[in-house]
């Protein structure tokens, strides 16, 4: 470490022009407002606009005080933070505790040479946190992810073990989910806000008329199927384009014998680093769609991660891909032979597991819209009665075949040193969990449960969701399993065995 690694340093000036980016979203409703009108800007974006002139003043004030009064130092021991403006604050971090390191740079930033570090770690007590440092330049930052990761003794790039690398061919599999279609209907739910935000009003729009009349004036066997295909088109379209933007030039390896990097991005650059004493497991995801296709994703099992959203997308191994490819870079993740998953054969749970599936779907999905239709039809008209029996067949028979999905699905099995479980239809997620990183267990149960025997374990994690669950276990094997998997944890709370009943006194 350098002779200068002891003093307090400031983030680059250039971090000033990054407060600025907040603008860009008004500006271009601005933009569009004036587009849509033909030239002419609204009154109530005049108004927006003085608004906005004052507002940067105040930020840029306030982001000039903001960079005044952080600095940074990095020790040989510690990584110590200071900021705050009236309430001064200094956050000190000892370099064993810092788990991961997360590089990630924005079209703005990487446009001013910058980059954002985010230093996930764990307190003495277990409570997960971060400190983030925005923003210090490319090389800095570099410099930083060094010295807080050296004690993992990382080794050359030209020594890296490649788990991964981008194949175009996975772009197949990004169309393949149900946000093809609620994607779309965000944007232009977040477009429509705008607009109405700076007093367009959209159905007043000369097109936008013209459009609706053109629809009307068509037979609905050709508007309905026409305007499924233009969204699903719309859909995969953006699709494609964020799955080419999150995982533009995605490379997975090994770049030492103790540190995990996923770098990844193409407007959005992010590179990842994740401890392997922290790496407690890695799961498999299979969304139906993307299961029906062959394919499925790689998310790890990490600490320092954040909360369950960010370690969601912070610890994503692989983007969608051919199944085989996940199970070799899951395989790959965890130090574990190539057909772990598939090789293994997993504990089948009771056939009462599949009754509870099929009645929730009954009781939530087929009675509350048949019942709906059923009163429509009494009092509006006859075809909605029709429309109750027709729903009440085709989602009983769905539900029936998904509840068999989800049967089929459920299943655990301990296997070395990992812990298998197996759940879900919607999305069928495969665990693969380090069995010395559970660290408690919970039993819980409802009245349709007790009644049939079933017990959800929920193995707790200081990772990803912090907790995952072993769903519908036999109430026989619950215990059993709890204590094969993770010994000495549900001992202390057994009854010894000949130990006479105590009276209800």
């Amino acid at each position: 470490m350098s002779r200068h690694a002891d003093a307090w340093r400031r983030p680059a000036a250039r971090t000033l022009l990054v407060h600025c980016g907040w603008l860009a979203p008004p500006l271009g409703s601005l933009a569009l407002a004036v587009l849509a009108t033909g030239g002419r800007i609204p009154p109530g974006a005049l108004i927006t606009l003085a608004a906005l002139a004052v507002s940067f003043a105040v930020v840029t004030a306030a982001g000039l005080i903001r960079w005044s009064r952080t600095r940074y130092r990095l020790t040989t021991d510690a990584f110590a933070l200071r900021s705050g403006v009236f309430s001064r604050r200094q956050r000190t971090v000892p370099l064993p505790r810092v788990r991961n390191v997360d590089l990630t740079a924005t079209p703005l930033h990487r446009l001013l040479g910058l980059t954002v570090v985010r230093a996930g770690t764990t307190a003495t007590d277990g409570e997960l946190g971060e400190i983030t440092l925005n923003a210090v330049t490319v090389r800095e930052a570099h410099r930083l992810k060094t010295a807080l990761l050296a004690r993992a003794g990382a080794r050359a790039a030209s020594d890296d073990v490649v788990l991964g690398r981008l194949d175009w061919r996975w772009l197949r599999y990004a169309p393949l989910t149900f946000w093809v279609f609620g994607g779309v209907g965000v944007a232009a739910g977040t477009a429509y806000r705008i607009l109405d935000g700076i007093g367009v009003d959209l159905w007043r729009v000369t097109l936008v008329q013209d459009a609706v009349a053109e629809l009307g004036d068509r037979a609905l066997w050709l508007t309905v199927p026409a305007a499924v295909v233009a969204v699903t088109a719309l859909g995969s379209l953006g699709a494609l384009a964020v799955y080419a933007e999150n995982w533009w030039g995605y490379r997975a390896a090994w770049t030492g014998p103790g540190t995990l990097t996923v770098r990844r991005g193409l407007l959005t650059t992010r590179s990842i680093t994740i401890e392997r004493s922290r790496l407690h497991g890695v799961l498999l995801r299979e969304p139906l769609l993307l299961r029906a296709a062959g394919g499925a994703s790689v998310t790890a099992v990490a600490g320092g991660l954040g909360d369950e959203e960010e370690s969601h997308a912070r610890g994503a191994l692989l983007p969608p891909a051919p199944r085989p490819e996940a199970l070799r870079v899951l395989a790959g993740a965890l130090r574990a032979p190539s057909d772990l998953l598939d090789s293994v054969p997993l504990v089948p749970h009771p056939r009462a597991a599949l009754r509870r599936r099929a009645m929730r779907g009954l009781w939530f999905a087929v009675l509350p819209a048949t019942l709906a239709l059923l009163a429509l039809g009494a009092s509006l008209t006859p075809a909605l009665l029709h429309a109750a029996w027709i729903h009440a067949l085709v989602a009983t028979a769905a539900t029936a075949l998904l509840a068999r999905d989800a049967h089929r699905s459920l299943g655990h099995a301990l296997h070395g040193s990992h812990l298998l479980v197996r759940a879900g239809t919607f999305s069928r997620d495969t665990l693969a969990l380090e069995r010395s990183g559970i660290i408690a267990w919970t039993f819980s149960t409802s009245p349709f449960g007790r009644r049939h025997g079933l017990v959800t374990l929920t193995a707790a994690v200081a990772a990803g969701e912090h907790g995952y669950h072993v769903r519908d276990v036999a109430a026989g094997d619950a215990v059993a399993l709890a204590m094969a998997a993770r010994p000495g944890i549900v001992e202390d709370f057994l009854e010894p065995p000949g130990r006479p009943e105590r009276s209800p006194g």
